[in-house]
C-alpha cells in the first residue's frame, strides 16, 4: 500500500513539524559534543530515534521505515565503506613494508615545516583526490599521510576535514553540480560559473585558516608568502576552470597548479623558522632529516602506490569509463564495450522490498528505491586494484597482503557500523519527509533567505554526508523559493552547493572516515568538537557572501 509524505504532520504546522524533525540532529550534536559517545553508539541511537519519530510523528509505516534504513545502510557499505576499507588497506601496505618511511622522508626533504606539509597534503593533494574520486577517499588518504608524517592524529584528521571544504562542490569530476541540472532545469555550466564566483573566496582563505588553527597568528604570518602562493594559485585556477571549462575539472586542475606552484616556490624560499608541534622532540626530527638520503628511484617506488591510486581513481572518474564499469556504456570503443559486458554483470539495482515506488512525494509521484550496488564501478574497487598492483611494487607476499587486509577489516568494524547507521539515518530523514520539512522552514526566512540559503546546503550535507545528495534534496526548493522572493535562482542553487562544502567536516560519515583513517576509532566525539566551531564560522561567512551577491554585488551573477 502506497504512503504519501506529509511535511507538516504536527497539527499541520510547519514550525512545530520542523522542531520535531530537528530532534535527531540536535540529539546527535549532544551525543558527540556534550555526552562524548563513541561514534557507533551515537550513530545507532540517532538512527533509532529517527525511526521512532518517522513512525510516530510523521506516521510513516514501520515496515517502510525499516526498509528505508536498510537502503541507506547498504549505501553506507558500498560505496562509502568500501572506499575507507581499501584506502586504509593501501596505506597499511606501505607502512608494513617500510615504504611509508621513505615517503615521510621525501616530504621532509622538501620541507620539514608542518605548516607547509599541511598545505601540500591536506589542502592540495586532498583536493586532487576530491576531484578525482570524492566520497571518503580524500580525507582517508590525506589524513593517513599526515598522521604517518608525525602529525597528532586528531590534528591530522581535523585539518584534512577543514581543508576538504574548498574542493567539495566540484568533487568526483563535478557530479554535485551536474546532478542539479536535471531536477532544476538550470544548466550545469551556469551553476558552475556561480559556484566559481563564491568558492574562490573560501579557497584563498582556507590555507591561511588551516595554518592559523595549527600554529597561531604569529607563526601563520611567518609563512604568509607560501600561503598566498598555495591559496591564490588554487583559487584563480578554480575560478577560470569553473567559468570557462565547466564543473568537471576545477578540482583536478586547481590542485595540480597549487602543488606545482608551492613546490617550485619552496625551492627558492624557506620560512625563517621551522614549525614543529610541541610534542615533537628535536632529536626525533633531526633523525628523520638525517635518514632522508634515499635515491630518486627509491622515492619514486615508495610513492608509486599512490601514483597508481591517483591514475586509477582518475580513470574510474572519466564519464565514458564510469559508464562502462557500471554497464551503461553506449559508445563504439571496443575496449569499453568489453568492459561494459563485465560491468553489466557486476552492477545490481534490486528494488527495496516494500519501499520501491511505495512512497508518494508531494506531487503524488512514486519514489523509486533500489539497492545500488556497483561492484566494479565503485571508487573503492579502483583503490583495491591499486593495492593489488602495490603488492608487486612493495614486494609483499600474498599471505602478508591478505593478512593486512583482514587486519584492516578488523580495525574498521566500528567505523563501518557508524557509517552504515548514519547513512541509514539520512535515508529515513529523506523518505519520511523530515529533511524537506527542515528545508521548507528555512525557506520561510523571506528577505533574509539569501543569507540562510547556504544553510540549507550545510544542513543537507550534514544529514546525507554528500554535496550531491544535498543538491538533489534541496535544489528545487532553493529554485522555487528564490523565484518567489525575486532572488536569482542560479545564486540560490550555487549557495546550496557552496554552503554544503562546510557541512562536510561535521557530517557523521566524514567524521567516521577521518577517525578510521588515523586510528581514532571511538574518538569521533573529540573530532566533532574540533570541527564543529569551524564549520559554523565558515557557513556564516558563506551566508554573508551570498547575501552580498544578492544585493550590492549582484553584478557577480552570470
Amino acid at each position: 500500500m502506497q504512503w504519501k509524505q506529509d511535511f507538516t504532520p504536527i497539527a499541520d504546522q510547519l514550525w512545530l513539524s520542523a522542531i520535531v524533525a530537528l530532534i535527531p540532529i540536535l540529539y546527535f550534536f549532544w551525543a558527540l559534543a556534550v555526552k562524548r559517545m563513541k561514534g557507533h553508539v551515537a550513530g545507532l541511537t540517532t538512527l533509532l530515534l529517527a525511526v521512532v519519530l518517522a513512525v510516530i510523528a510523521y506516521r510513516m509505516p514501520a515496515g517502510k521505515a525499516v526498509m528505508s534504513v536498510t537502503q541507506g545502510a547498504v549505501y553506507g557499505l558500498l560505496p562509502i565503506g568500501w572506499i575507507i576499507i581499501t584506502s586504509v588497506f593501501l596505506y597499511k601496505l606501505t607502512v608494513k613494508t617500510g615504504h611509508f618511511d621513505i615517503i615521510r622522508n621525501s616530504v621532509v626533504s622538501l620541507t620539514e615545516d608542518r605548516r607547509l606539509q599541511a598545505l601540500l597534503i591536506a589542502f592540495s593533494f586532498g583536493a586532487f583526490l576530491e576531484g578525482a574520486a570524492g566520497f571518503g577517499a580524500p580525507v582517508a588518504i590525506s589524513a593517513a599521510l599526515l598522521a604517518g608524517l608525525g602529525f597528532n592524529p586528531l590534528y591530522a584528521a581535523g585539518i584534512c576535514l577543514i581543508a576538504n571544504t574548498a574542493p567539495v562542490a566540484f568533487g568526483a569530476v563535478g557530479i554535485p553540480i551536474i546532478s542539479m541540472e536535471g531536477p532544476t532545469g538550470v544548466p550545469a555550466m551556469e551553476i558552475s560559473k556561480m559556484v566559481g564566483r563564491q568558492l574562490p573566496f573560501l579557497s584563498v582563505f582556507i590555507p591561511f585558516y588551516l595554518v592559523l588553527i595549527m600554529a597561531g597568528w604569529k607563526r601563520t604570518i611567518e609563512v604568509l608568502p607560501a600561503i598566498i602562493v598555495s591559496g591564490v594559485s588554487f583559487a584563480l585556477t578554480q575560478y577560470l576552470s569553473s567559468n570557462f571549462l565547466g564543473p568537471e575539472l576545477p578540482d583536478i586542475l586547481s590542485s595540480l597548479v597549487s602543488i606545482v606552484a608551492l613546490a617550485v616556490f619552496l625551492k627558492y624560499w624557506k620560512p625563517r623558522s621551522t614549525f614543529r608541534f610541541a610534542t615533537e622532540s628535536e632529536v626525533a626530527v633531526a633523525g628523520q632529516v638525517a635518514r632522508a638520503t634515499h635515491s630518486s628511484g627509491e622515492v619514486f617506488r615508495a610513492w608509486s602506490p599512490f601514483l597508481v591510486l591517483t591514475a586509477l581513481i582518475s580513470l574510474w572518474g572519466i564519464p565514458q569509463v564510469k559508464a562502462a564499469l557500471t554497464g551503461h556504456y553506449e559508445g563504439t570503443n571496443s575496449l569499453l564495450k568489453f568492459v561494459n559486458i563485465i560491468g553489466s554483470h557486476l552492477t545490481f539495482a534490486p528494488p527495496v522490498p516494500g519501499l520501491n515506488n511505495q512512497i508518494l512525494d508531494a506531487n503524488g509521484q512514486p519514489i523509486a528505491a533500489v539497492y545500488k550496488l556497483e561492484l566494479l564501478g565503485a571508487a573503492g574497487t579502483a583503490i583495491l586494484l591499486a593495492a593489488v598492483v602495490t603488492k608487486f611494487i612493495v614486494n609483499i607476499s600474498w599471505k602478508d597482503w591478505a593478512q593486512t587486509f583482514v587486519e584492516t577489516l578488523s580495525e574498521l568494524k566500528y567505523p563501518i557500523v557508524t557509517i552504515a547507521s548514519v547513512v541509514g539515518f539520512a535515508y529515513i530523514a529523506n523518505s519520511s519527509g523530515m529533511s524537506t520539512t527542515l528545508g521548507m522552514a528555512l525557506a520561510k526566512t523571506g528577505p533574509l533567505f539569501p543569507f540562510f540559503s547556504p544553510f540549507l546546503g550545510w544542513l543537507g550535507v550534514f544529514i546525507t554526508g554528500s554535496d550531491t545528495s544535498s543538491n538533489l534534496l534541496f535544489g528545487n526548493l532553493q529554485k522555487v523559493t528564490a523565484t518567489s522572493i525575486g532572488m536569482e535562482p542560479v545564486l540560490a542553487l550555487a549557495a546550496n552547493s557552496s554552503g554544503g562544502v562546510v557541512g562536510k567536516m561535521i557530517s557523521p560519515q566524514s567524521i567516521a572516515v577521518a577517525c578510521a583513517a588515523v586510528g581514532l576509532t571511538g574518538k569521533e566525539s573529540d573530532l566533532f568538537r574540533f570541527t564543529v566551531k569551524h564549520s559554523l564560522f565558515l557557513i556564516i561567512l558563506i551566508g554573508i557572501i551570498v547575501y552580498l551577491q544578492s544585493t550590492v554585488l549582484s553584478w557577480m551573477i552570470p
